[in-house]
């Protein structure tokens, strides 16, 4: 019961979920129109962490221990939080890469346009240097979880699309270890078409649900 409430309370705060264009560092139009997409597949993530990892202490202590052993963030989670958006922001702008926040976590996301050609699952060189910003910034915040999730479109069949999504949330989290950030910190998982983020109506619209999205989730004490 508490995980569903969780879920819509998630879902409630959207209307605060600020996006931004990266391309002009202006507001979305689309903020309305996929702002609940995103905080279900944010919801989603939180689920499937609560889930995976009943005990959340002993994975903290896990990722702070990996961490030469560093302090959790305690009261100060939203201006830790705060910190590392603006950051992220600031490198991330010009990248084709989306910034939302929901409560306190932070996703990425990644539109497959930029990042994978259409039915592979190796990243495109041109999007090599803008992974290259991100692993910056989360070594730099090395106290929160990353969970890279792939997701697809509904063209192809599910267990096609599930196994792609895999593929390319775990080609990205290779890409992040080999630059430091702590394998402890990785969470890897595929959604497949499960989590879109508009409907697949039109090629546009699927183009948005083709996609990898990184959900940063602070370790608190």
């Amino acid at each position: 019961m508490m995980k569903i409430l969780g879920l819509v309370s998630l879902t409630l705060a959207l209307a605060s979920c600020t996006t931004f264009d990266a391309y002009t560092g202006e507001e979305k139009i689309s903020k309305t129109a996929i702002g609940s997409g995103i905080g279900a597949s944010v919801g989603a993530v939180i689920a499937y962490l609560d889930n995976k990892d009943t005990d959340s202490r002993k994975r903290n202590q896990r990722i702070l221990a990996a961490a030469a052993g560093g302090a959790a963030i305690g009261g100060g989670i939203g201006y830790y939080m705060d910190a590392q958006e603006a950051k992220l922001r600031r490198q991330l702008r010009g990248s084709g890469v989306s910034v939302e926040r929901v409560g306190d976590n932070i996703n990425l996301l990644m539109p497959g346009n930029i990042t994978f050609n259409v039915n592979r699952a190796d990243l495109q060189p041109d999007f090599l240097g803008v992974l290259d910003s991100v692993s910056l910034v989360l070594n730099e915040y090395n106290r929160t979880i990353v969970v890279v999730a792939g997701h697809t479109d509904s063209t192809g069949s599910e267990a096609f699309n599930q196994g792609l999504s895999e593929q390319r949330a775990s080609t990205v989290s290779q890409y992040l270890s080999g630059r430091e950030v702590l394998m402890e910190r990785l969470d890897v998982i595929g959604f497949g078409e499960r989590q879109p983020v508009v409907s697949n109506e039109t090629a546009e619209l699927r183009a948005m649900n083709r996609r990898v999205e990184i959900t940063l989730v602070p370790v608190e004490a």
